[in-house]
């Protein structure tokens, strides 16, 4: 009930929401908990719902969801297949496995990378470019953009328990906020999510500026 209580205030402070949304998952969160990512998903339909029934001026509602899970382990990731496959009773899920993209369900854009790096991404791109022949001189920001493979740019990127984030989304995050939350992952809960985006709203983006 006190949970309760709390996450209806934490939502009432609530003005704007960012567009993207980031988790960065390693290996042992997914073996802790992978159900979660279904739980965050759902946290993230809930509260835009509740921003857009508000309908203010300058409310926006989250327009996608990412979930970086770095376990390239074939048998590992096929152990946790029928939870990430369960986002997409809710949500439309574009699920990355290597060079494989697989599109399903319908809702709020939700992305789920296993194992690739932003290292990677960026590598694949030059050879892509490469290969097609572009001229040294015709590569710029915006036409290298327009060969990676994620194409979107999250306004934040959370990590749970403490940990490191990996390189992944390492071009398109650069001026993305950052958050660190102390709470493990298995024990990540719907107010430390509330939380995490009452915090964002409070800071001033400078992008770089």
């Amino acid at each position: 009930m006190i949970y309760w209580l709390y996450e209806q205030m934490l939502k009432r402070q609530l003005c704007v929401l960012p567009s993207q949304v980031c988790f960065m998952i390693s290996g042992d969160d997914m073996a802790q908990a992978p159900d979660n990512l279904v739980l965050v998903t759902g946290w993230c339909n809930e509260v835009s719902a509740y921003i857009a029934q508000r309908a203010q001026p300058g409310k926006h509602t989250i327009q996608g969801l990412t979930f970086h899970i770095s376990t390239p382990e074939p048998e590992t990731v096929e152990r946790y297949m029928p939870a990430i496959r369960a986002i997409g009773d809710i949500a439309r899920l574009t699920l990355h496995e290597g060079e494989k993209e697989t599109v399903f369900g319908s809702g709020l854009d939700v992305v789920v990378a296993i194992g690739q790096s932003g290292r990677e991404e960026i590598t694949t791109c030059i050879r892509k470019m490469a290969q097609e022949q572009v001229l040294p001189e015709d590569v710029d920001e915006r036409l290298l953009e327009s060969y990676l493979t994620f194409k979107y740019v999250p306004d934040i990127v959370i990590k749970s328990g403490g940990d490191h984030l990996t390189d992944f989304l390492i071009w398109q995050s650069v001026y993305s906020e950052l958050f660190f939350s102390d709470v493990n992952w298995k024990y990540f809960r719907k107010v430390d999510f509330l939380r995490i985006l009452r915090d964002y709203q409070s800071r001033a983006r400078r992008f770089g500026k």
